[in-house]
């Protein structure tokens, strides 16, 4: 504890930035300081718990996660119908599929002390991406609308109508996850590897663990990708094929 108050002179010198440069940050920095410590204080007490003899809450600790990711990404993507049915399905979707091939595949133990933080990261890197994706697909659909009318027109259907926005999307979606994969350990040391150097594990067996956090955030950008690009393109488009009304350029 002592540590976390001496570093919170990082978080002054941010303040202090803040207020001398004018960027009106400092009521932002102090919320977010706050909140994190609130936040994070309170889940440690959580964990404790579940790893003393109540691993079965491990899917209820996980559920809350992932209802806490789909609101921030319905947040995001106001502007999609039902954007938050999506994010719950594409960030539940990629994470039970990740975590369920890791212990398939005995990769990873089944307990609680496992599942939780390596589902936590499955579900912030699935949430960005749902975001990106979903935003970027109705944008771009809203911005070459006759473009798409006309593809229509022709007779596609919706899917085939949207496929080149729709591979753009996934394709954006996915970017930021694969170019931290190209980088990893020469521009920074990911923090499941930097946790493990820092609590006396030998560098070797550091980058073991993080290969499998890199490879499992991967594909669970991938199955949140898809199912994200796939059912919010379903809600642009009405069951005869022609886009909603609600569609529209973003000035």
């Amino acid at each position: 504890m002592a540590t976390s108050r001496w570093a919170l002179c990082l978080v002054g010198v941010a303040v202090v930035i803040s207020a001398w440069q004018r960027l009106g940050l400092e009521g932002d920095l102090t919320v977010a300081t706050v909140r994190s410590f609130v936040q994070l204080i309170a889940v440690g007490y959580v964990l404790a718990f579940i790893f003393r003899g109540h691993g079965r809450l491990t899917v209820l600790a996980l559920a809350v996660m992932v209802g806490s990711a789909s609101i921030t990404t319905r947040n995001r993507a106001k502007r999609v119908p039902r954007s938050g049915m999506i994010a719950v399905a594409a960030i539940a979707t990629a994470t039970a599929a990740a975590l369920g091939l890791l212990v398939a595949l005995r990769i990873v133990p089944t307990s609680a002390r496992a599942l939780i933080p390596l589902g936590s990261m499955i579900i912030s890197g699935a949430m960005n991406t749902a975001s990106l994706v979903m935003t970027r697909l109705h944008d771009d659909l809203a911005s070459n609308r006759r473009e798409v009318e006309a593809r229509l027109s022709l007779g596609k259907t919706a899917h085939d109508a949207a496929l080149p926005w729709l591979r753009s999307a996934i394709r954006g979606g996915m970017l930021p996850s694969v170019d931290s994969t190209k980088v990893v350990g020469l521009v920074a040391l990911p923090g499941a590897m930097t946790g493990l150097i820092l609590a006396g594990v030998s560098p070797q067996s550091a980058v073991r663990v993080q290969l499998v956090v890199m490879y499992m955030l991967l594909g669970g950008a991938a199955f949140a990708a898809l199912v994200a690009a796939q059912l919010t393109q379903r809600r642009l488009f009405t069951k005869s094929h022609q886009l909603i009304r609600s569609l529209r350029r973003v000035p």
